[in-house]
C-alpha cells in the first residue's frame, strides 16, 4: 500500500509514512506477478513444444521403411523446428519488454498504452540479468518531450524554519478552516485583526 492509501483508512500522514515505507521494504523480497507470468508462460509453451516434438519423433519411428520419404520428412520436420524455435524466443523476448514496460510504467503515467506506443522496442535490449537496457533513457526523454502523459511525483513538503518572519508581530497566524478561495482567507484574516 502506498502512503494516500494508509491515510485514506485513517492513518496519520506520520504513521502513514512509516507504514508505506515499511510495506516498501516487505515486497522488496516478492517476485512481481509480471514476472511470475512471464516464467510461467514461457514454461507451458516449452511443455508444448517438447510434447509437439516427441509426437513428431514417435510418428518417425513407426515409418522406418520409406528411407528417402523418411529422410525428407525429418529435414521439413527439423526447419519447422527450427522456426518454431525462433519465433517463440522472438515471443519471449517480445514478453519480457512488455512486462518491463509495464513494471516501469505502473502508477507513473495517466495512460499506459499510449506511453508504451511511443516507446521504441527495437532500441531496448534485454541484459545477461535479466534488465532491459535503455529503457530508463527512453522514459527519461519521453517525460522531457512529453511531461502531460506522466502523474506529477510527490514532492516533499517544506518544513517550516524557526524563527521570525520579516513584518510578523510574533504570533503564528492561524489559517481558517473552510476557506474555500484565497479572497475568504484574505477576508478572514482581516476580520480576524480588527
Amino acid at each position: 500500500m502506498n502512503k494516500e492509501q494508509f491515510i485514506a483508512i485513517g492513518l496519520s500522514e506520520d504513521l502513514a509514512d512509516k507504514a508505506a515505507a515499511a510495506s516498501t521494504d516487505e515486497l522488496k523480497s516478492y517476485i512481481p506477478k509480471t514476472r511470475f507470468d512471464e516464467v510461467n508462460t514461457a514454461k507451458k509453451t516449452a511443455e508444448d513444444t517438447l510434447k509437439e516434438r516427441d509426437k513428431q519423433l514417435e510418428a518417425l519411428s513407426k515409418d522406418t521403411n520409406a528411407s528417402d520419404e523418411l529422410k525428407a520428412e525429418i529435414t521439413r520436420l527439423q526447419g519447422e523446428n527450427k522456426t518454431a524455435k525462433e519465433q517463440y524466443e522472438a515471443d519471449l523476448k517480445d514478453m519480457k519488454l512488455n512486462n518491463a514496460i509495464t513494471a516501469a510504467l505502473n502508477g507513473k503515467v495517466h495512460n499506459e498504452a499510449v506511453v508504451t506506443g511511443l516507446i521504441n522496442k527495437d532500441n531496448l535490449v534485454i541484459g545477461d540479468d535479466g534488465k532491459v537496457v535503455g529503457l530508463d533513457e527512453q522514459l527519461t526523454g519521453l517525460k522531457t518531450s512529453d511531461a502531460y502523459l506522466f502523474k506529477p511525483e510527490d514532492t516533499p513538503s517544506p518544513t517550516p524554519q524557526p524563527g521570525f518572519k520579516i513584518g510578523s508581530d510574533g504570533k503564528p497566524t492561524p489559517i481558517p478552516t473552510g476557506t474555500a478561495s484565497l479572497l475568504d482567507a484574505v477576508t478572514a484574516h482581516y476580520q480576524t485583526k480588527q
